[in-house]
C-alpha cells in the first residue's frame, strides 16, 4: 500500500508510523503502462510497409485489446447524429404562432359577429385583408383595434413568446428569466447584453479580462447555466449557439426562412434590444470566424414540432456531434486525440465511451512516455528503443526456428590479449598485457607484510593481472534489396525483421562486430536500424547490386583485421549499375554493362578474403543464373530459403562465418 500523504508519527507511539490507502490520484507505485503488445502490432504495420503514423492510427482505430477503438467510437456517434437529425421539425415556430394566430383570429371573429356596430363590420373588413403568411398577418395585426380581450392576450403572447424564443436561442438560461415577462427583466436584459459586448470587446483588443470577466458572472451569471470559467468559455458557448441559429435558418425552406427572419425582427422592437442583439452577433463573429454559418444540417422531415430555441439547440447538439466524429476521424493535418473533447464525448455517448477513450490517449501517451515514439514534423516515429523491441521480437522467431547446430558457438575459448574479463584473476608472468588488477595486487601485498608491520611495498610476486576471454570480430554488410518487388510479393516485412533481427544480434551480444546493412534500388545507401524500420516502398525500377557491393567494400575495409562477412538478400538480378560519374543507371533486361560493373565488385570481394553469400527469394530464373555463376567465381554459397525462413538462414549463417565456417547451400 502506498502512503496517504506520505508517513505520519502516531500520536501515541513517538517514532511509529501508520500507513494507510493512497488517496490522491492514480498510485505512483503502480507499475507502468503494458504497451509492449501495442508497441508490437505497431511494429508489424511499419515492417510491412506502413508508416509509424498510419500503424499508430490503426491502432487507435481498432483499439488495444479489451477496448473501443476510434472507430467504434465513430460508429456511436453517427448512430447518435442520425437520431439527432429526427429530433424534430424546424420549422414549429412557425406552426405555433400559426395555430395561436387562428385561435386569436377565431375569438375576435366570434366577438365581431355578436357586435352590431360600424367598427365592427370595418375591424371585420380588416380581417379579411390579412396576408397570407404568418409574418405577414403578425405585423398587419400590430395595428388592429381589437374587440376581443381574450384575442389580443392571445395576440400580446405570441410578441413575447418571439421575444423570449430569439433570447433563448441566445442565452440559454432567458427562458426562465423572462417567463414572468417583468418589465424589469427586460432592463435586465438590456444591462445584461451591454455589459457582455463592453466584455467582449476588450477581450478582442486583447485587454487583459480577469477582473471584467468575474464581475460580469457574479452580476450575470445565473444566466449562462453552462458556467463558462473564462472569458473563451463564455464565448464558445454564445458561437455555438449563434451558429446553430444561422444554420437552423439555412435548413429551412426560403420561404420560412424569410417569415420566421422578419417575426423575429418584429420581436426584437425595442431599439437598443436590438442594438446590443447586433452588436453581440458583431462580436461573436469577430472572435470566431471559422465556426461554419451557413451550412444546412440535413435535419429529417416529421416528428413534433420544435420552437425557434429548441431547433437551434438541437442544430448547436448535431453540430457538436459533427465535431465529435471529424475529431475522432483524425484525418486533418496535425490531428491528435487532445483534440478530441473528451466532456462533449461524455456527454453524448456516456461515461463508458469516455473511459475508452482515455485509455487510447493513455497508450498513446505512454508510448512517447516510455521512449518508444517521438513526435516529428511528419507525425511520430519510432525511437531506437522501439527499434530494439522489434529487433529482439524478431530474433526471438528466428531463435525458436534454429536448430541447435544452427546456433553456432560464438567464444573462441582461450585466454590472451585483453577483450572481455572473464571475472578471474592470475599471476603475472613475463610478457602479460593484461590490465593489472590494482585491489588484488595490494591485497597480495598487505597479506604478505601484514606480520612485519612494515609500511606496503610491493614485488613482482604480488602483482596479478586480469584474465579475459578472447572473442572473434567480424565486420559485416548485410545487403538488402528494397525494390518495389519486394513489396509485391510480400517479401518486404520479412526483409526488415531479418535485419532487423540481425541488428539486435550484433547490438546486444557481438558489440565488438561492425555490422553495416546497405538497402539498394536504383542506388544503394548505408541504413541505420531505425532508417529501415521506417523505410516506405517507392515505386523505383532498378536493382543496383553494384552499388551495394562497393559499399560492403568500403565497410570491410574500415576494419581490416576482423573476418568479413557479406550477405545479400535479393529476389531480382541486377539491373542497375553506377556510370564513371557515379550516376545510376537502369535497364531492363539486364545488360552487359550493368552485369560487368557487378562483377567487377564481386571480384574486389574475392580479393579481400570476404566470401559472399547470397540468399536468394523467388524463382527467378536469370536470377539463379547470375547468383550460381557469382558464387562459384566468389567462393560463398546461395540459399533459396522461403520467406518465412529467411531469418533464420541469414543469422545462422553469420553466425557460421564470422568464426571462418559455413554450411553447405
Amino acid at each position: 500500500m502506498a502512503a496517504d500523504r506520505g508517513p505520519r508519527p502516531h500520536p501515541s507511539h513517538g517514532d511509529r508510523f501508520r500507513y494507510g490507502p493512497w488517496h490522491g490520484g492514480a498510485d505512483p507505485l503502480a507499475p507502468p503502462f503494458d504497451v509492449r503488445g501495442a508497441l508490437d502490432r505497431i511494429g508489424r504495420d511499419v515492417l510491412a510497409g506502413g508508416s509509424a503514423r498510419e500503424a499508430l492510427r490503426d491502432l487507435l482505430r481498432t483499439g488495444p485489446d479489451g477496448h473501443a477503438g476510434l472507430d467504434d467510437l465513430a460508429q456511436r456517434l453517427r448512430r447518435a447524429r442520425e437520431a439527432a437529425r429526427r429530433r424534430g421539425d424546424l420549422s414549429g415556430t412557425l406552426d405555433q404562432i400559426r395555430a395561436a394566430l387562428d385561435q386569436a383570429l377565431a375569438a375576435e371573429r366570434d366577438t365581431l359577429a355578436a357586435e352590431e356596430s360600424d367598427a365592427a363590420r370595418l375591424a371585420e373588413l380588416d380581417l379579411a385583408t390579412l396576408p397570407d403568411d404568418v409574418a405577414g398577418q403578425v405585423r398587419a395585426l400590430a395595428s388592429h383595434d381589437w374587440h376581443s380581450a381574450e384575442a389580443k392576450a392571445i395576440y400580446d403572447q405570441i410578441a413575447s413568446l418571439l421575444q423570449r424564443e430569439v433570447l433563448d436561442a441566445q442565452f440559454a438560461g432567458m427562458a426562465r428569466a423572462l417567463s414572468g415577462q417583468d418589465p424589469e427583466v427586460m432592463a435586465a436584459v438590456r444591462d445584461m447584453l451591454a455589459d457582455l459586448n463592453r466584455l467582449l470587446a476588450a477581450h478582442a483588443r486583447g485587454e487583459d479580462t480577469s477582473d471584467l470577466f468575474r464581475e460580469f458572472m457574479d452580476k450575470h451569471g445565473e444566466l449562462f447555466p453552462e458556467d463558462p470559467q473564462t472569458v473563451d468559455e463564455l464565448v464558445d458557448a454564445l458561437a455555438r449557439r449563434q451558429a446553430a441559429a444561422a444554420r437552423m435558418m439555412a435548413s429551412l425552406t426560403p420561404e420560412q426562412r424569410e417569415q420566421l427572419a422578419q417575426l423575429m425582427s418584429d420581436a426584437l422592437a425595442d431599439a437598443d434590444l436590438a442594438s446590443e442583439m447586433a452588436q453581440l452577433s458583431d462580436n461573436l463573429r469577430a472572435l470566431r470566424p471559422g465556426l461554419d454559418r451557413g451550412s444546412p444540417v440535413g435535419m429529417r422531415q416529421g416528428g413534433d414540432p420544435l420552437s425557434y430555441s429548441a431547433a437551434v439547440e438541437a442544430v448547436a447538439e448535431l453540430a457538436d456531434l459533427e465535431d465529435l466524429s471529424r475529431q475522432l476521424g483524425q484525418s486533418y493535418a496535425g490531428s491528435t486525440l487532445d483534440d478530441v473533447d473528451v466532456e462533449r464525448l461524455e456527454q453524448y455517448l456516456g461515461g463508458d465511451a469516455a473511459r475508452d477513450f482515455e485509455e487510447l490517449r493513455r497508450l498513446e501517451r505512454e508510448l512517447e512516455r516510455q521512449g518508444y515514439l517521438s513526435q516529428g514534423d511528419d507525425g511520430p516515429r519510432l525511437t531506437p528503443r522501439a527499434i530494439r523491441r522489434l529487433g529482439e521480437t524478431a530474433l526471438k522467431r528466428v531463435f525458436e526456428g534454429l536448430s541447435s547446430q544452427g546456433r553456432g558457438d560464438h567464444d573462441e575459448h582461450r585466454t590472451g590479449h585483453a577483450d572481455e574479463p572473464t571475472g578471474l584473476t592470475r599471476a603475472w608472468e613475463f610478457g602479460d598485457e593484461q590490465p593489472i588488477d590494482v585491489v588484488r595486487t595490494v591485497s597480495n601485498a598487505l597479506h604478505r607484510r601484514a606480520a612485519d608491520g612494515h609500511g606496503v611495498a610491493l614485488e613482482v610476486g604480488d602483482f596479478e593481472v586480469v584474465e579475459t576471454e578472447r572473442r572473434t570480430t567480424a565486420a559485416v554488410a548485410l545487403c538488402v534489396d528494397m525494390s518495389f518487388s519486394m513489396v509485391n510479393e510480400g517479401r518486404w516485412g520479412p526483409m526488415k525483421q531479418t535485419a532487423l533481427a540481425l541488428s539486435h544480434l550484433v547490438q546486444t551480444r557481438f558489440r565488438q562486430d561492425a555490422l553495416e546493412i546497405i538497402g539498394f534500388t536504383i542506388a544503394a545507401r548505408r541504413l541505420t536500424p531505425v532508417q529501415l524500420a521506417e523505410a516506405e516502398p517507392e515505386w523505383v525500377q532498378g536493382t543496383n547490386l553494384q552499388h551495394a557491393l562497393m559499399l560492403a567494400s568500403r565497410h570491410l575495409r574500415r576494419h581490416p583485421q576482423a573476418q568479413p562477412v557479406v550477405l545479400v538478400v535479393t529476389d531480382g538480378e541486377p539491373t542497375a549499375h553506377l556510370t564513371a560519374d557515379g550516376t545510376p543507371v537502369f535497364q531492363w533486361p539486364t545488360t552487359t554493362a550493368t552485369l560487368r560493373a557487378t562483377v567487377a565488385q564481386v571480384d574486389e570481394l574475392r580479393r579481400s578474403g570476404a566470401a559472399l553469400n547470397i540468399f536468394m527469394l523467388g524463382d527467378d530464373s536469370g536470377l539463379a543464373r547470375f547468383v550460381d555463376g557469382v558464387a562459384r567465381r566468389a567462393g560463398g554459397r546461395v540459399f533459396t530459403p522461403s520467406v518465412d525462413r529467411l531469418g533464420e538462414y541469414v543469422v545462422s549463417d553469420y553466425l557460421l562465418a564470422r568464426q571462418g565456417r559455413r554450411r553447405a547451400g
